[in-house]
């Protein structure tokens, strides 16, 4: 038995040749013309800015440190390291580099190599097989495919445009939440303090009432003062008591929300208590330069604006569906019916294919995919514009809640320091004869909502001056 060969004769095989170099000069010409893309290359929309400083200034390199509070520089620390929102956002952004590596894979070549071999056997009763000819043959195959899809119209350039833009928004939304997180931590923490200190005001305030009270059970069995003066002081000190409980509540309550955003575990959410230091960081008052170009560089602006980048170059991509779609296929190899022949020099097969597509009709399919591109364009591009417009208003209302808050404060700490002279004199005076026991009680009720307000007026500046750090931008 013999097997069929696949052979040419060697004239041929040199006309094939020169007609392959020739093909291939062709591709080289074609690869030339595919600098061009259908579609306008983006341009930042124009801006009506207010008048500020042009140039970037310079951003703190992690601003929390300006309380100076190495226990709130851990904290922030360990979210940044283990927050689960945080690692959502990092997944995000591996997929979408690995999106844009998939994207711009489709501007190459693809080549890939194919091996085979088979054995078939014809009917000799079926009259299909020629006479002379083998009914059992034998095929051994080498071959290396090549397919290109010339980008002559920017289809690929344009996806890969638009696969980049969504990689750098994702990275933006994850800078936008490492920013959200650390400005979350740091009120939490100073929510802590504040509830740590009113708890703190509040027992002292009982502890004086439990005094009291043991002085004036002595006067009352003494018969210096009357039941009514002895049960009114007890009521007093049950009226403190009974702040406690709710403040007690509010902060489990918020060390275990701090927990969440430092990415603990549950076990470790109920091991023990959230480490705290005693308020010690800066009070100052913040006046930042207003940067135009900082503002633009905010984490939530770059990301609207990636996606704007991103929504024009898909218009590029729905423009060039239009257009022929023109790929080339390529194939070289070797293949004989036994396999030592197979890399002889008549072994040798070449294939090369050029293929356009055009599309002719599609129930206006095209012409929608058109206009939805355009709609998100111009979607996008009011979402830009509404986000550097809420920059502006959010950095402006910071800076405002920032003054009144330092206002507030002073004042508290000024009322809170009058209120404790004021209840030293009450106590003189009711020692000495002058004042009766309800003018010491309201003067001790003033000073400890007096203390509770400081307390409050303090962790609002301090909320103010992280807030404007988050409208800065860091």
């Amino acid at each position: 038995m013999r097997a069929n060969a696949t052979c040419a004769k060697r004239p041929t095989r040199r006309k094939g040749g020169i007609m392959f170099k020739r093909r291939a000069s062709w591709v080289i010409v074609l690869l030339g013309l595919t600098g061009c893309a259908v579609g306008e290359n983006y341009q930042r929309p124009t801006l009506d800015l207010p008048p500020t400083a042009n140039e970037p200034v310079a951003k703190r390199d992690k601003w929390w440190r300006v309380f100076n509070d190495t226990t709130l520089d851990a904290l922030v620390d360990e979210a940044l390291a283990h927050n689960l929102d945080l690692q959502v956002a990092a997944a995000r952004v591996a997929a979408s580099a690995a999106m844009l590596g998939l994207t711009t894979a489709e501007q190459l070549p693809t080549a890939y190599f194919n091996g085979s071999s088979d054995r078939n056997r014809n009917s000799s009763a079926s009259g299909r097989s020629a006479p002379g000819q083998p009914l059992d043959t034998t095929t051994h195959r080498l071959a290396l495919q090549v397919s290109y899809e010339i980008d002559f119209w920017g289809k690929y350039r344009r996806s890969t445009e638009a696969a980049r833009a969504q990689l750098l928004a994702v990275e933006a939304n994850r800078e936008a939440l490492r920013l959200s997180l650390t400005s979350q931590v740091a009120q939490g923490y100073f929510n802590l303090l504040a509830l740590d200190a009113q708890i703190h005001v509040g027992l002292e305030a009982i502890r004086r009432g439990k005094e009291a009270l043991a002085m004036q059970k002595l006067r009352f069995e003494a018969g210096v003062i009357s039941e009514f003066e002895y049960q009114q002081r007890a009521a007093e000190l049950d009226a403190g008591l009974a702040q406690l409980p709710p403040l007690q509540s509010q902060q489990s309550h918020q060390e275990r929300a701090l927990s969440v955003l430092l990415g603990r575990s549950p076990r470790s959410m109920m091991a023990g208590r959230m480490a705290r230091a005693k308020a010690s960081g800066t009070l100052e008052t913040l006046l930042p330069i207003l940067s135009s170009a900082q503002l633009l560089a905010r984490p939530d602006i770059v990301e609207a604006e990636q996606k704007l980048i991103a929504a024009n170059a898909h218009i590029g991509v729905a423009r060039a569906a239009y257009f022929p779609s023109i790929s080339l296929t390529g194939l070289f190899g070797t293949e004989s019916s036994a396999l030592s022949n197979l890399f002889s020099g008549p072994s040798r097969v070449w294939n090369f294919a050029g293929n356009a597509t055009q599309a002719l009709w599609g129930a206006g399919r095209l012409n929608s995919e058109l206009a939805a591109s355009e709609a998100r364009k111009a979607h996008a591009l009011a979402q830009y514009q509404a986000a550097i417009a809420n920059a502006f208003r959010e950095v402006q209302d910071a800076l405002a809640t920032q003054q009144a808050a330092r206002e507030v404060y002073e004042l508290q700490q000024r009322r809170a320091a009058t209120l404790t002279k004021s209840w030293n004199l009450a106590k003189l005076r009711y020692e000495h004869g002058v004042a009766s026991q309800l003018e010491v009680i309201d003067a001790e009720r003033g000073l400890l909502i007096a203390e509770q307000s400081r307390i409050e007026a303090e962790r609002l500046l301090r909320f103010a001056v992280a807030d404007l750090f988050r409208s800065l931008g860091g």
